[in-house]
């Protein structure tokens, strides 16, 4: 009678310390539907010199509505709302990057200049993969 009292018990302790980690459900932000809040930086623009090709051998193009990401296939389409002013954009991934911790995308200037975040630098997004 004791051992099947301990069989219960520690079937009780095994089954009641078992659980499964869910992860964090995807941050809604009202009128921008669903998507990630994401740090975007974008390089280019009047007076930069890249002419080097892009990561997917492409030539860049500071007014494309291009961007850089750092595992999303080559092609991927991305949307990016601005909560401050509800502009958005689709952007192509063509390129690798950005290299800096804590940024998720690195977009074009002519992308990042139809948010209005050239004067930002950094800016936090909306970021949906369509």
């Amino acid at each position: 009678m004791r051992f099947s009292t301990l069989v219960i018990a520690l079937t009780f302790s095994v089954t009641a310390c078992s659980f499964v980690k869910q992860e964090a459900p995807v941050r809604e932000s009202g009128r921008l539907g669903k998507g990630r809040i994401v740090s975007v930086s974008f390089y280019g623009g009047p007076g930069c010199k890249l002419s080097a090709a892009t990561a997917s051998g492409e030539p860049f193009d500071d007014s494309a509505m291009t961007a850089a990401h750092r595992t999303l296939p080559f092609g991927t389409k991305v949307r990016l709302v601005n909560p401050k002013n509800q502009r958005s954009v689709v952007v192509r991934i063509n390129d690798r990057g950005p290299f800096v911790a804590g940024r998720e995308i690195d977009i074009s200037h002519g992308a990042a200049k139809q948010l209005g975040i050239i004067n930002d630098g950094v800016a936090h997004l909306s970021m949906t993969v369509e």
